[in-house]
């Protein structure tokens, strides 16, 4: 049995003690973070090598950074996108498992606003998601493509999907797009064996969002056809965003029998 989390951590230096004591008691066999806002240089190695975490990184100072920390050896590594969808931005990383399962970090732009020029950025990004799926699907193998991809996909997953209607996060277009994952063959991990809505992975710092459970279910686990088989179980873990100097998310894990 492999457990697998996605969590945006939102800084690894400045979240570093809330990680390790989550990894600890959780225990994850392969852990995708986002946000780490690290150049790989600076990527505190160390005290995840201690834990038994072979690491992959495509870090960025300040900004965004993806990584891979898994049990199992990393045996090859990619950091492209099809298409020039990523401009720079240290928003994917990809990585091939000793047994054969592929799983990905992801971090999608926010977006800012629809009227922002960030938001056809991000639409683009979806797109070279898709694109990669799609080159992924007929190798016939385990993948897990898994990060915060800043999209609510159902109206379950935000408070009042009348209110949120065409807001970031949540707009008809970011929707759309991750449609188009499903309807390729993906199976969202959390939702698959977890039906009851408004179950979330992100709380505002602001506005007593977290006091008052007014979150969104942006950061997603999805599985490629033969991962999906092998589903057991998955769960969102709140424990970690009611901590002090807690990431505005909170990890997304799932099992599968490999």
């Amino acid at each position: 049995m492999l457990t697998i989390a996605t969590w945006n951590v939102n800084s690894v230096k400045a979240r570093m003690t809330n990680v390790l004591d989550w990894l600890r008691e959780a225990g994850p066999d392969v852990v995708l973070f986002q946000e780490t806002k690290t150049v790989d240089g600076e990527f505190p190695r160390l005290e995840f090598e201690s834990m038994g975490y072979h690491i992959a990184l495509c870090g960025q100072k300040t900004y965004n950074g993806v990584a891979i920390l898994s049990r199992r050896p990393i045996l090859e590594t990619s950091t492209r996108l099809p298409g020039d969808v990523q401009q720079g931005e240290a928003r994917y990383i990809e990585g091939v498992l000793e047994g054969g399962l592929r799983v990905a970090s992801i971090y999608v732009p926010m977006g800012q606003s629809p009227e922002s020029d960030r938001f056809p950025f991000k639409l683009n990004f979806l797109d070279g998601v898709y694109e990669r799926a799609r080159e992924l699907l007929p190798l016939e193998q385990p993948f897990v493509l898994g990060g915060d991809y800043n999209v609510a996909p159902e109206d379950g997953d935000v408070p009042d999907a009348q209110q949120m209607d065409g807001q970031i996060l949540f707009h008809p277009e970011e929707r759309a797009r991750m449609r188009k994952l499903f309807h390729l063959g993906l199976t969202d991990a959390y939702r698959a064996l977890n039906p009851e809505p408004h179950r979330y992975s992100w709380w505002d710092y602001r506005a007593g969002a977290w006091q008052q459970d007014h979150g969104l279910r942006i950061d997603h686990l999805l599985l490629s056809p033969q991962a999906a088989d092998r589903l057991t179980e998955s769960g969102i873990d709140r424990k970690p965003r009611g901590r002090e100097k807690a990431s505005d998310h909170t990890p997304v894990w799932c099992k599968l029998d490999l």
